[in-house]
């Protein structure tokens, strides 16, 4: 759906400089997650296609249905959206706005999946090198995947760095093939 990450760019954009000049990051990527999650609800998509809900009852009921979660600038951005047609891109803003967020932040999102339980120093150890290693603050997100022989799969972004015992096998089968 690149057209729709197209689309919503420019608005992820301007609520970005909106949050930066406010210095309020987080409540605005907050109040754009709540809200991009309302507005995926079945009720709501229903509400924002129907060819008889005008943009103000549209904004007007994301609005009433986020309550207190939203700011008052995030507000009147849902209402531009609104009167723009572009409500129903409130995921991909959000996304988008997300994305913004931790490059400036320099901060990245890393899942760990590991064949064991990793203990508090073995995850401590593991986002220091990685932070050393992407140059950016790690948060990570560790599960258990008993799929795996034993090591652990990281995935940063796109990047993925295989470090279990299947993954090891493989390399060393394709080297022995070439």
């Amino acid at each position: 759906m690149a057209e729709l990450s197209t689309l919503a760019r420019p608005y992820a954009k301007a609520a970005f400089e909106s949050a930066v000049h406010a210095s309020d990051l987080q409540g605005w990527a907050d109040s754009l997650a709540t809200a991009a999650t309302v507005t995926q609800q079945a009720s709501v998509i229903r509400l924002l296609n129907s060819p008889s809900s005008t943009s103000a009852r549209q904004a007007e009921a994301v609005i009433e249905i986020c309550g207190d979660a939203l700011s008052e600038a995030c507000q009147n951005f849902i209402v531009i959206l609104s009167e723009n047609r572009r409500i129903t891109l409130l995921p991909q803003i959000s996304q988008q706005f997300e994305i913004m967020k931790a490059n400036r932040e320099k901060a990245v999102d890393v899942d760990i999946a590991s064949a064991q339980v990793l203990d508090a120093g073995q995850q401590k150890m593991l986002a220091d090198a990685l932070s050393e290693k992407l140059e950016r603050k790690v948060n990570m997100q560790v599960s258990l995947d008993k799929s795996l022989l034993g090591g652990a799969v990281i995935r940063a972004g796109d990047t993925v760095i295989d470090g279990s015992i299947r993954g090891r096998l493989t390399k060393l089968a394709e080297s022995f093939n070439s």
